[in-house]
């Protein structure tokens, strides 16, 4: 992913709400399967970590990015932002990462 998608992503992120809640037993595989999940209806998912949750935010989105198969968009603070295509209709298109060809 290009910074370029990723400011993209970013600024579409800033208006989702966090849809889940880590908490203090901290990620467990139920929470894993319902992020998974949550991605056949959204392909941009914002998670929030709870203050007694004693993970590290950024460790956290790491494990559910690789458990997801998706990727870490942003992590600030407490929040951290996932996103994941849709394989067969993707709602969000990055622009595009193609640069001119010099030959």
């Amino acid at each position: 992913m290009t910074s370029k998608q990723r400011a993209y992503l970013k600024s579409l992120a800033s208006s989702l709400n966090p849809i889940f809640q880590v908490g203090k037993s901290s990620l467990t595989p139920e929470l894993t399967e319902a992020i998974g999940e949550a991605f056949n209806k959204n392909e941009l998912i914002k998670v929030a970590v709870l203050k007694n949750c004693a993970d590290d935010p950024n460790e956290i989105a790491q494990m559910v990015a690789e458990r997801t198969h998706s990727q870490v968009v942003q992590v600030i603070g407490k929040k951290f932002v996932l996103y994941k295509p849709d394989k067969d209709k993707p709602k969000i298109l990055l622009p595009d990462t193609k640069k001119s060809d010099k030959a």
